[in-house]
């Protein structure tokens, strides 16, 4: 049993409190992105904005810092290595930052993002930037602000504070050092690619599938890699996402196009990965207690990316697939066989969409997000040129042309959402996969016979296992070296990517 006292207990059911509170908050901003009605924005901007100041007045409570105190003071209570010791680790890290954020940003914060987030989904349907121009403004002075709140770090930047909270203890810098020689790297595989002069068909994609079909298949896909629909459920949004409300409450987002079949299956795997993180972590035992949350993006990115990449992209997995997509999308799902699917699904060329994008070239839409991103929170460009910048990018790094400002710098919520320094998280994700995924293989060699038979019991009992349930015990670094034994690189994700390229183009 961990050590306990009255102090660690009050302490506890305070952060439970706090944590029903942000439930709250998390099912309206839920219902926003979903059912809620249009005439129902400014109403829901209000109410966004009371619950946040709640959540932050119950989150800064003088009392829990004087509880936090008096368990820190307590010897049995701070071992190192027990659940305790990071649980009170995590409190205090929570509760110095919160209590650095006046409660009226935090309110003007929520209130402004419910507001962008209604304007972006208006102004990205009308290809209007002008008109959402003015909220990115607010929502990146906001922004800046809040990181003025939190300090610059030394010898950081005002970035590195909006980062810490996705990914704590990463840096701008890092960040920088990781993705300029991981650009040049696959910049050198895409040219590999391209020189192989090999053209992979996408026939097989072209499927068309009404959305209530596809929406069965990714039911039935859900349903047999583990995700819990008695705890849980999938719905529609313009930008897919998952949430998780509570204990026994994670709810994914999806949608639907009528002529590729493949953006909603890996949204939606995309998705589930996040939610059987969500799932896996001890909530119904230690809600509202660090040791039940996730350990950082970067982490909760790598589940995402796993399922809808590692599996969701893998021969085996078409193999077992191409029968469950006959069964809700008609026969002509069954024309062709696994490795055309592989292939197609595969294939690698520049693109305009994020989500859309291939394993090797998705990386350099987050790297320009980041730039971009950067540079506006100091300053050094201003929202009303984020078009060109981010055209001139596109074309720079992707060698592609941006037609409008809906597929370009307006087809992410990240930003109007107040999610600044959140796209870095990505690639990490993509980098942490890769490492797991070779230690996964390790410890189940026959995986892929597994996934080709449609068993992921295994593999899902591994992530609960050794990620999931550990919630914030060990930070990000520390997890992938006690999993891997080894510090985070570049090399297993070039590998796998370098792997595929190999048996689809034959380079």
């Amino acid at each position: 049993m961990p050590a306990t006292s009255p102090s660690y207990s009050q302490l506890c059911a305070l952060h439970r409190e706090v944590a029903h509170l942000a439930a709250i908050s998390s099912l309206v901003g839920w219902d926003q992105e979903t059912y809620m009605p249009p005439a129902a924005a400014e109403g829901r901007s209000d109410q966004s904005a009371m619950i946040a100041s709640i959540v932050h007045e119950r989150r800064t409570s003088p009392r829990i810092g004087e509880l936090l105190s008096a368990c820190e003071g307590e010897e049995s209570l701070i071992k190192p290595g027990s659940e305790t010791a990071a649980n009170l680790r995590e409190m205090r890290r929570d509760y110095d930052l919160a209590t650095r954020l006046p409660g009226e940003l935090v309110a003007e914060l929520a209130k402004v993002t419910s507001q962008a987030q209604d304007a972006w989904k208006h102004a990205r349907a009308q290809n209007d930037f002008a008109a959402f121009a003015p909220w990115l403004e607010k929502v990146f002075a906001l922004s800046q602000r809040k990181a003025e709140c939190y300090g610059v770090p030394a010898g950081g930047e005002l970035y590195d504070a909006l980062l810490d909270e996705y990914e704590p203890g990463a840096t701008a810098a890092q960040i920088a050092a990781t993705f300029t020689p991981l650009r040049d790297r696959l910049n050198e595989l895409l040219k590999r690619i391209t020189d192989s002069g090999e053209k992979i068909s996408e026939k097989p994609l072209r499927l068309k599938a009404d959305a209530a079909s596809q929406h069965a298949f990714g039911l039935a896909v859900l349903e047999a890699m583990g995700f819990d629909l008695s705890a849980g459920r999938l719905d529609t949004t313009a930008h897919p996402f998952c949430t998780d409300i509570g204990p026994g409450d994670t709810r994914l987002t999806t949608r639907y196009k009528g002529e590729k079949f493949t953006d909603a299956l890996y949204s939606t795997l995309h998705e589930m990965g996040h939610g059987l993180y969500e799932q896996g972590l001890p909530k119904h035992d230690h809600f509202g207690e660090p040791i039940a949350d996730d350990i950082s993006l970067g982490i909760h990115e790598s589940q995402s990316r796993m399922w809808e990449n590692f599996v969701g992209r893998s021969k085996a997995f078409w193999k077992w697939v191409i029968p469950v997509a006959k069964k809700h999308l008609g026969k002509s799902a069954g024309r062709y066989g696994a490795g055309d699917y592989f292939a197609a699904v595969n294939t690698a060329k520049p693109s305009l969409i994020r989500v859309e994008a291939d394993e090797t070239t998705y990386n350099m839409h987050v790297m320009i997000r980041f730039e971009l991103e950067r540079a506006l929170l100091s300053g050094t460009i201003k929202v009303k040129d984020l078009p060109g910048e981010w055209n001139a990018r596109y074309m720079e790094y992707l060698g592609v042309t941006v037609p409008d400002d809906r597929r370009g710098c307006m087809q992410d919520v990240h930003w109007s959402a107040g999610l600044i320094g959140y796209f870095p998280t990505y690639t990490l994700g993509n980098l942490y996969a890769a490492q797991f995924w070779d230690k996964i293989n390790d410890d189940i060699p026959d995986l892929s016979k597994q996934i080709g038979k449609g068993r992921f019991g295994e593999l899902k009992a591994w992530l609960n296992e050794k990620i999931h349930k550990h919630g914030r015990r060990y930070r990000a670094a520390e997890l992938c070296k006690r999993l891997t034994g080894k510090e985070l690189t570049s090399d297993p994700l070039l590998r796998h990517l370098t792997s595929k390229a190999q048996s689809v183009y034959g380079i």
